[in-house]
């Protein structure tokens, strides 16, 4: 768990100014332990608007700070990127949605691998997202 001093530990290594709602957001994505949307945050944060949130994210994700996550299910979903060497993320792992109760979790353990393009293209993100059920889903059936 993170505590409020970790929270602005984290945004100033990633060069973002902590303010109360920030370190609130950051306090809830790690808390989730899975990728969430604004919707999600929002009812988890009722004190902050969902215009104030989108506004964080929006700045967590210029500073690197989040991954967006765009599972095909209500939208994108934002995890918090815990790379440990600047300018390279060491933390990209696929991603399962489960097409029951519509979360998205992490599959840290499958790793993506950098994906090699034609010369001429840049990659600026991987998205690698496997669809389902999940465990807790599949012992409703």
């Amino acid at each position: 768990m993170m505590c409020n001093t970790d929270c602005e530990d984290f945004l100033c290594r990633h060069g973002i100014r902590p303010t109360a709602n920030r370190i609130m957001i950051v306090k809830a994505l790690h808390e989730a332990g899975r990728p969430m949307s604004i919707a999600e945050l929002e009812s988890w944060l009722p004190s902050i608007d969902k215009s104030n949130i989108f506004r964080a994210l929006s700045v967590f994700s210029s500073g690197h700070m989040v991954h967006r996550i765009e599972d095909g299910g209500e939208g994108v979903r934002y995890e918090l990127c815990l790379s440990h060497e600047e300018g390279h993320d060491d933390d990209m792992h696929a991603h399962f949605y489960c097409e029951i109760c519509h979360k998205t979790f992490c599959l840290e353990e499958l790793h993506v691998d950098n994906v090699n393009v034609p010369s001429g293209y840049e990659v600026q993100s991987v998205n690698y997202v496997i669809k389902g059920i999940c465990p807790n889903c599949s012992h409703k059936i």
